[in-house]
């Protein structure tokens, strides 16, 4: 089932989302890997099958497939940092943000693909997770690489769409 397709089943109630969802997947401030991965990306964060299943429908018509992996992997690699880091940064005993984590993350050194775009990606899931720590290292990394905010805003908001959408596909 295509993105579109998916977003036509909502309920009245989430309305907005179906409005919100056409609009970011048709907005400019996003390149066509940035706003496909991100979404992907995204839509591996909620877990929810039906909505991964458009969401890869939607990506794997316009994404190379080393564009997909990468969206994959930030998925999966935040599903592990976002618990990790969130844990160093809400911890009272502030020794364990000395401590080296040990934890593999090949892949955000060597993603596949632009740099920036797997921040992005990354940056998103890490705002689905909550996970500050995260949010604010990958911005600092895109505003190195000369991303602007209203690039970061758009992918954030796209996150916050799709996460509200599987809030409500896991409701019905």
């Amino acid at each position: 089932m295509a993105l579109a397709e998916l977003a036509q089943t909502l309920p009245d109630y989430a309305k907005d989302l179906r409005l919100n969802l056409s609009s970011l997947m048709n907005d400019a401030g996003l390149s066509e890997q940035q706003k496909f991965g991100t979404l992907l990306s995204c839509a591996h964060a909620t877990g929810v099958k039906p909505l991964i299943a458009a969401a890869e429908t939607e990506a794997g018509a316009r994404l190379a497939p080393e564009a997909l992996a990468a969206a994959r992997a930030a998925a999966a690699i935040m599903a592990m940092n976002n618990v990790y880091y969130r844990f160093t940064h809400l911890a009272s005993n502030p020794e364990y943000r000395t401590l080296p984590a040990r934890l593999r993350m090949n892949i955000l050194g060597a993603p596949g693909i632009d740099k920036a775009d797997f921040e992005l990606f990354c940056l998103a899931v890490s705002a689905i997770n909550g996970c500050g720590a995260c949010i604010d290292s990958h911005e600092k990394v895109l505003q190195q690489h000369g991303v602007n905010s209203g690039t970061i805003q758009a992918a954030v908001r796209l996150a916050s769409v799709v996460t509200a959408i599987a809030a409500v596909l896991r409701a019905h």
